[in-house]
């Protein structure tokens, strides 16, 4: 359960990071900003778009690490639970 939740929170994040960039072009298209753009700043808006890729990649590695640990946090506790105490 706490895995699943994790999962949605996590997937949340990522959607909302992706659509900063998204939404940000677009808006620049409505307003007819990039298809006039001279090839300078074209070659800015692709560098930033290349960072802000970098940047999601490396945030959702990070996620991904302590989505695993938390799993095998979990899967920890769900074994010693079955195993129980034992008699020493």
């Amino acid at each position: 359960m706490a895995v699943a939740i994790m999962g949605i929170l996590a997937s949340g994040v990522v959607l909302a990071f992706l659509a900063f960039p998204v939404g940000r072009a677009l808006a620049d298209r409505m307003r007819g900003g990039p298809r006039g753009a001279t090839g300078q700043e074209i070659k800015n808006l692709k560098e930033e778009i290349r960072a802000e890729v970098d940047g999601l990649r490396h945030d959702l590695g990070e996620l991904a690490e302590r989505l695993d640990f938390a799993e095998r946090l979990l899967a920890k506790q769900r074994e010693s639970a079955r195993l129980g105490r034992g008699e020493g």
